[in-house]
């Protein structure tokens, strides 16, 4: 089997995919998103497909799309489009596009959730700066998060009224959309479950962004991961994904 990696760098995870696809025999390409050229149109003269770098991405037998890097919204949409377009050929997509559409968007993943029946801390999701100052004042104790990103980038909480409005007006100044949620306390890990065909196959305990130390979910977790373990993934409709490493049998 070949497998071209979408990707905007090279680096550990990518090195990791590779490794795994030689240890199965199987051939990869790293193809960059930068490098995407789409031809169409009807004659015997237009050679209608999509390349990068000169690679033919319908010919491979399937493609893993790692970190989409940052662009204009015209070429974050052009990217979003070619991996639809890949997946209506019939070529596997993983993680496929609709799922990253859904999971990239805080607040489109907060109502799918929410759809989807889990638990959902109150959120305030808005454009004007009365809006998400008057979300503070009713919830107290809040995060103010960016739309976009990960691993805690740009997050802030907050429960300091002043505080608080200098933040949101900064942010009115880049044009953000504002998402203003309850804080929720806790014991400072959250917990990540894989699901498989609709099964609980590994979960782990993630610490906090700043402490980056994964560790196994103890027992007390375990239980809360088991009743709504699938739901989630089903309100995320990512239909596949990889794992690094074998996970260890689960008590």
């Amino acid at each position: 089997m070949h497998v071209a990696i979408l990707n905007a760098r090279t680096g550990w995870h990518t090195d990791e995919l590779c490794r795994a696809l030689a240890d199965r025999g199987h051939t990869w390409q790293v193809l960059p998103y930068e490098g995407l050229v789409a031809r169409l149109g009807t004659g015997p003269s237009v050679a209608v497909g999509l390349t990068s770098d000169g690679a033919a991405i319908f010919d491979a037998d399937a493609v893993l799309t790692r970190v989409i890097p940052t662009g204009s919204l015209e070429q974050i949409i052009y990217r979003m489009d070619a991996l639809h377009w890949i997946e209506k050929r019939g070529v596997p997509v993983m993680n496929s596009p609709r799922a990253i559409e859904r999971s990239v968007d805080k607040f489109y993943t907060t109502a799918l959730l929410q759809e989807a029946g889990l638990p959902t801390p109150e959120t305030v999701v808005c454009e004007g700066t009365a809006g998400a100052m008057a979300a503070v004042q009713a919830m107290g104790d809040v995060i103010v998060k960016p739309i976009f990103g990960s691993m805690g980038h740009g997050m802030v909480r907050v429960s300091d009224p002043d505080v608080a409005f200098r933040i949101v007006r900064s942010l009115e100044q880049m044009r953000a959309v504002f998402y203003v949620q309850r804080a929720v306390n806790h014991d400072g890990r959250d917990v990540r479950v894989f699901v498989v065909g609709g099964h609980r196959a590994a979960d782990v305990g993630w610490r906090l962004a700043h402490q980056r130390l994964a560790r196994r979910v103890g027992a007390a977790f375990r239980a809360a991961v088991r009743v709504g373990a699938a739901r989630p993934a089903r309100g995320g409709g990512n239909r596949g994904g990889l794992c690094r490493r074998r996970p260890a049998p689960l008590a």
